[in-house]
């Protein structure tokens, strides 16, 4: 739907209902169900840990905290960002999701460091551990995180981000599970303790790997970055290319959110053309090559007064 306004102003709003209600219910309801299971079986790992003495799994459990932080503030970011937008807020709460990635990405930069640091100082004298029971709570915590990858892998991970960044943290959880219980079979039959320090340092550069990438895609958002998928040069070449259109000015292109890119572009055009066909075609390429459908288009026909002060941003 587009709007021709006096001031020149087009925008453009594209959305796609159909079996939006549906798959967000489903995401909403696979979220909570993910966190509930991985909050659950958190606390049992942690008081696991302290009582088998293993860094692995006290560093298992920290990395499922930060899976449930991660779910929780997705499933949080999901409701709020359905919020109507206001005459305040007139992109309403998407960007709440951003904020909670912000924090999601520092708190499992911190808890990575501080586990690295622990697993180092463990390993020129590894302490004893009880292999069986690590092993025991290690496996239980295997299958909880297959169970909650499976539900997660049926919601819309695809397509909604939140979704997504939950599915891939607890893969790295599933991951880790699966070190700790190798650490433990090593303890069993060998009686190598440093088995333990070995395999939380790994849990650790996981969940480095996945708060520093967190960290620096919700920075590049609230930064208003352009996605990372679209070249500027060649938008304003494709659209320098459609008759009529003299030349091209101040482009933004940003993101609201990682889902929800946003373009401004002023267009010099041939006062003489036929502006609506310009229009027309402009918006159609900027969707078939961006993807964008969040679009603000200005035309210009004639040199306006006061251009240079009006658009020097």
């Amino acid at each position: 739907m587009s709007h021709n306004h006096p001031e020149g102003h087009i925008h453009t709003h594209s959305h796609s209902h159909g079996g939006h209600t549906h798959g967000h219910n489903a995401n909403k309801k696979a979220l909570m169900l993910s966190f509930l299971l991985i909050a659950g079986f958190m606390f049992v790992e942690f008081v696991g840990g302290i009582l088998t003495n293993s860094l692995a799994l006290l560093s298992d459990a920290g990395h499922m905290l930060s899976d449930a932080v991660a779910l929780g503030l997705s499933l949080t970011a999901l409701i709020f960002g359905q919020k109507a937008a206001t005459a305040e807020k007139t992109y309403g709460y998407k960007r709440f999701e951003i904020l909670a990635a912000l924090l999601n990405g520092i708190a499992l930069v911190v808890l990575s460091i501080y586990i690295l640091y622990e697993a180092i100082s463990r390993l020129s004298s590894p302490p004893q551990v009880i292999g069986k029971g690590m092993i025991i709570i290690s496996t239980i915590g295997l299958v909880i995180n297959i169970i909650v990858a499976w539900i997660l892998s049926r919601g819309d991970s695809k397509e909604n981000l939140n979704v997504k960044s939950a599915f891939l943290h607890v893969i790295g959880d599933l991951l880790g599970s699966v070190g700790a219980i190798i650490a433990a079979i090593l303890i069993l039959t060998l009686g190598w303790n440093i088995a333990d320090p070995i395999a939380s340092m790994v849990v650790s550069v996981l969940v480095l790997y996945s708060g520093w990438h967190i960290l620096k895609e919700s920075v590049n958002v609230l930064m208003e970055s352009k996605p990372a998928g679209i070249d500027t040069d060649e938008v304003v070449s494709m659209l320098e290319s459609i008759d009529g259109v003299k030349s091209i000015h101040d482009l933004h292109i940003w993101m609201i959110t990682q889902e929800f890119p946003s373009l401004t572009v002023h267009m010099k055009v041939d006062p003489s053309s036929d502006r609506d066909a310009i229009l027309e075609q402009s918006l159609e390429s900027i969707i078939k090559h961006t993807g964008i459908r969040h679009i603000t288009i200005q035309m210009e026909g004639r040199e306006l007064k006061f251009h240079d002060n009006m658009c020097d941003v």
